[in-house]
């Protein structure tokens, strides 16, 4: 079988996550890598294609990438608010687009970039782990299937020395990064919230705290569901003690899970549930992206999370910035 031709475009720190799982899947070959100068291209193949061959091209123009080495797919891992132009180009060149998350940061863009992929007739992923991780899977068919009564409350707090190791870098510009702290980091422990309630967000109520920064650092968000549930996130990017952890409470249990799906606890009524049945090994963005390429599975994390992700956090912000609470602008 033939192998899935992968381009990456962006070569920072991100990208090399992207080229060490594309280097271990055995049906993927990278063939271009593309950034800004070529300086950054031949210094990101020298860290992660030092003992391969043949190496990917490098290029410095995104038209001419395409034109030559005619990827089948290509992963984006620009800045956040590079990625609509980076996506729709990628789309209009016939490639499947794996997204470094947010998808976009604006979520007219969510729309637009949704409606090509399906003119298109293609696969775009957003590179979000925890709906890869076999703990959230679990948790969300277990919601599905209301085994332990009804979800009816969540909660949920990321903690990271963001402030400081951020500090001076593309992140902390607006006009790059469409954001701070919570659309960043945060966007993975936002983006699991709403995976597994599969619910429109009816309404969102949020602080956010700048630390004197142009982006925000600390975050405090309420959400309401459509389907009723109640939320409650904190993000923190002040705090050197790193970590995530979100708690779903049913009217008959409980699920506490690590933000990132590495450890969970059940709870069916007022009984901790020793051995709860989690099978399968859990994978990441870039297998399950190449699998969704070959028809062997279906996109983890597609452009309706992507959607969903944008109208929650325009909310936040349209929230934060009146002091009342905001309305996602969705699309009938």
């Amino acid at each position: 079988m033939a192998k899935v031709r992968v381009a990456i475009l962006g070569c920072g720190g991100m990208a090399g996550e992207h080229a060490k799982r594309f280097n271990a899947n055995p049906d993927v070959q990278i063939v271009a890598c593309c950034d800004v100068t070529g300086q950054l291209v031949h210094k990101f193949l020298d860290r992660h294609f030092a003992v391969r061959e043949p190496k990917p091209a490098i290029y410095t123009d995104r038209s001419k990438m395409y034109r030559e080495s005619k990827p089948d797919a290509i992963a984006i891992a620009t800045p956040h608010t590079l990625h609509f132009e980076h996506g729709m180009e990628a789309l209009e060149a016939g490639c499947h687009v794996l997204m470094e998350k947010p998808m976009v940061t604006a979520v007219e863009h969510a729309y637009q970039l949704d409606a090509k992929a399906k003119t298109e007739k293609k696969i775009l992923v957003v590179g979000y782990s925890t709906p890869c991780m076999q703990e959230f899977y679990y948790l969300r068919a277990q919601i599905r299937n209301k085994t332990f009564g009804r979800l009816e409350l969540v909660s949920g707090y990321l903690s990271q020395n963001w402030l400081r190791s951020t500090a001076g870098t593309w992140r902390q510009n607006p006009a790059l990064s469409g954001g701070g702290q919570a659309y960043d980091s945060g966007a993975h422990l936002l983006n699991s919230l709403v995976w597994s309630v599969e619910a429109n967000i009816a309404e969102v109520f949020a602080f956010v705290d700048n630390h004197g920064t142009p982006v925000d650092i600390n975050s405090a968000i309420n959400i309401r569901f459509d389907n009723g549930v109640l939320a409650g996130i904190v993000i923190g990017g002040n705090c050197p003690a790193d970590g995530s952890f979100m708690h779903f409470f049913f009217d008959n249990g409980r699920v506490d899970i690590d933000g990132g799906g590495s450890r969970i606890e059940v709870w069916k009524g007022n009984q901790k549930v020793k051995y709860p049945p989690i099978t399968g090994d859990s994978g990441n963005p870039n297998d399950n992206f190449i699998d969704a390429i070959l028809g062997r599975a279906e996109p983890r994390a597609s452009t309706a999370n992507g959607i969903a992700q944008s109208e929650l956090m325009d909310a936040i912000y349209e929230s934060a910035r009146t002091g009342r609470p905001a309305r996602p602008k969705r699309r009938s």
